[in-house]
C-alpha cells in the first residue's frame, strides 16, 4: 500500500532509502536544512575551483555497482570513474615516501623492497582479508541489526577468534617495518576507531584498500550525489531544500509528522537520515530511545579540520591523495580517543583532485584539500584553524621540498562549530559513530525506533556504520524494515 514518506535529510543514506522507497510505490518527500543537496557530500565552488566538502575518496565500487544494479542502473549511466594509478602515497620524512600502485602484485614488490618477506607476509594476509571482505558482504553488512543471530553464520563462527583480536596487533605479528604497518592500519581509520581497538576482521578494509583500488568519479564524490538525486527523481521522489525539521510529531506513540519551517506536514512514515543523536532531540523526552548518557558513553568517529585551497601553480611531489605520517600514529590517536585536545603533532591527509581532474582548478592551477582528524566536541577558533594551518603547510613544504604558501590564492576553513551547524552532528563528528567491537551491527543505534511506530533512522550512526558504502547500504536496510513492518 502507498506510504506518505518525510525522510529529513538529504546525504547518502537519506537518498539511498528515497529511491528503494519511492521504487516500492511509495510518496516520498526528502526534506534538507541547507541550500543544496548531499548532507556532508556537499561542494564548494570557488573562483574556478571545486572542492568536495566532504568524502574524497571513492572505496568499494562494487557497493556502488550494487546499488544501481538494485535499479537496473550501472554507475556508468550517471558519471565516469577513473581508478587512481597510484592509489595514493604516504609519506613519512623529507622525500620519504611509499607510492601505493593500483595492483597488488606491484604493492606486494613495493613492500618487499621495504621489508624482506614482507611481499609473501601480504600475499597472506590479503587472501585472508578478502575472504572475510566476502564474508562481510555476503553475510553481515546487508543485514538490518535486530538480532545477534544475523551475525551468526557457518562462515562467521569459523572467523570469531578475529573479533576477539585487533587489526594492530594482527598486522604487528606479520610486519615489523614501522611504515608498512602504518600503510597497513590507516584502512581502518575508515571505520572511525583506533586500529588497536578495531576487531581484526576487519582487515577485509585492507582488500577494499589494495584489492578494489581507489577509484575517483569525475567532477568529485558530488558526482555520486547528483546521480542519486537523478535517480531518485525518475521514480518521483520530491526534494526540498532549505527545509529544516523543527520537530517530529507523535500521537500515541506513533510518528505522524514534522513540522518543516513552521509548518505541519503529515507523514505515514517519518525516515531521519539526519545525526541520530539530533534526530532524537525532535522527539518529546518521553519518545527517545537513547539518553544523553548512552551517546556519552559511546565511541564516535573524529571530526576534522578541514581546508580548502586554491593554488596558484601546480603542486610537484604529491599524488591526487597523499598521506603525511611523519609524527606518531599512537600519540595523535590517544590525542583523539584517549585524551581529547588538540594534536601536539597532527598527522594529515592531503587531497589535490586537480591532478586527475581538470574541471576541479583552473588551467595551471591547483586544488589542494588537507585535513586533519581530530577529538569532536573540542574548541573550535578561528586562532587555532589559523594556527594549525600554518603547521602543516610548514610540514607540507619542508617534506614535499617545495614552497606553496605565497602561492595560495584562497583558503576555506571547515570544522568542529561548522559539522554542528550545517549538519547538527554530534559533537561536530566528522562521519558517525565508530565500528569498535562493542559498536557493531545490532549493537548499534536501531534502523526502528522501539519506542514510536513508523518512525525510523539511518545513515552513520546506525548499521551497518561510518563511510559512503554503509551509508548506501544503510538506505537500503530501512527501505526494507519499513515495508518488512509497514
Amino acid at each position: 500500500m502507498n506510504k506518505n514518506i518525510s525522510i529529513i535529510g538529504s546525504g547518502f543514506s537519506a537518498l539511498s532509502a528515497a529511491c528503494y522507497l519511492a521504487k516500492d510505490g511509495n510518496t516520498v518527500t526528502v526534506y534538507e536544512k541547507n541550500n543544496t543537496i548531499g548532507g556532508r557530500a556537499r561542494q564548494l565552488k570557488k573562483e574556478g575551483f571545486t572542492f568536495d566538502i566532504g568524502p574524497t575518496w571513492y572505496w568499494m565500487p562494487d557497493v556502488f555497482e550494487h546499488f544501481f544494479n538494485d535499479f537496473d542502473k550501472k554507475p556508468s549511466d550517471y558519471y565516469e570513474l577513473l581508478k587512481l594509478s597510484p592509489a595514493y602515497q604516504v609519506y613519512f620524512g623529507i622525500n620519504e615516501f611509499i607510492t601505493i600502485s593500483d595492483n597488488l602484485e606491484s604493492i606486494i614488490a613495493t613492500f618487499e623492497k621495504e621489508e624482506k618477506g614482507s611481499g609473501n607476509e601480504l600475499r597472506k594476509f590479503m587472501s585472508e582479508a578478502q575472504s572475510n571482505y566476502k564474508i562481510a558482504i555476503e553475510e553481515l553488512v546487508y543485514r538490518p541489526g535486530e538480532s545477534i543471530f544475523e551475525l551468526i553464520t557457518l562462515e562467521t563462527a569459523k572467523k570469531a577468534y578475529l573479533f576477539f583480536s585487533t587489526i594492530s596487533k594482527d598486522i604487528r605479528k606479520r610486519f615489523k617495518n614501522e611504515k608498512l604497518v602504518k600503510i597497513l592500519e590507516f584502512p581502518v581509520l575508515f571505520l572511525g576507531a583506533k586500529p588497536s581497538d578495531t576487531p581484526s576482521f576487519y582487515n577485509f578494509m585492507n582488500f577494499a584498500d589494495f584489492g578494489l583500488g581507489t577509484w575517483h568519479p569525475k567532477n568529485g564524490m558530488y558526482s555520486v550525489i547528483l546521480a542519486m538525486e537523478k535517480l531518485a527523481k525518475e521514480f518521483g521522489v520530491q526534494i526540498q531544500t532549505n527545509s529544516n525539521i523543527e520537530k517530529i510529531i507523535t500521537e500515541n506513540g506513533t510518528a505522524t509528522g514534522i513540522i518543516c519551517n513552521g509548518e505541519y506536514i503529515k507523514s505515514d512514515i517519518v525516515l531521519s537520515g539526519a545525526d541520530y543523536h539530533h534526530s532524537e532531540t525532535l522527539l518529546n523526552k518521553k519518545d527517545r530511545q537513547y539518553s544523553e548518557k548512552y551517546w556519552e558513553s559511546k565511541v564516535f568517529a573524529p571530526s576534522s579540520l578541514l581546508f580548502y585551497v586554491g593554488f596558484d601553480k601546480k603542486i610537484k611531489n604529491v599524488e591526487h591523495h597523499s598521506l603525511f605520517f611523519d609524527t606518531s600514529f599512537d600519540n595523535h590517536a590517544e590525542e583523539i580517543y584517549d585524551n581529547p585536545q588538540w594534536p601536539k603533532e597532527p598527522l594529515f591527509y592531503a587531497s589535490f583532485p586537480s591532478k586527475t581532474d581538470n574541471k576541479a582548478a583552473p588551467e595551471d592551477k591547483e586544488a589542494g584539500i588537507f585535513l586533519i582528524p581530530l577529538a569532536p566536541g573540542i574548541e573550535d577558533t578561528i586562532e587555532i584553524r589559523e594556527k594549525y594551518f600554518n603547521i602543516i603547510i610548514d610540514r607540507f613544504e619542508k617534506l614535499t621540498t617545495q614552497s606553496v604558501k605565497n602561492n595560495i590564492i584562497f583558503k576555506e576553513s571547515f570544522c568542529v562549530n561548522d559539522f554542528v551547524k550545517d549538519y547538527n552532528s554530534y559533537k561536530g563528528n566528522a562521519y558517525g559513530m565508530a565500528n569498535t567491537l562493542l559498536q557493531t551491527a545490532f549493537l548499534r543505534p536501531k534502523l526502528k525506533s522501539k519506542k514510536v511506530k513508523n518512525l525510523y533512522f539511518t545513515g552513520q550512526l546506525t548499521v551497518p556504520g561510518p563511510g559512503v558504502p554503509p551509508s548506501l547500504i544503510s538506505g537500503k536496510l530501512v527501505a526494507e524494515l519499513i515495508k518488512k513492518y509497514n
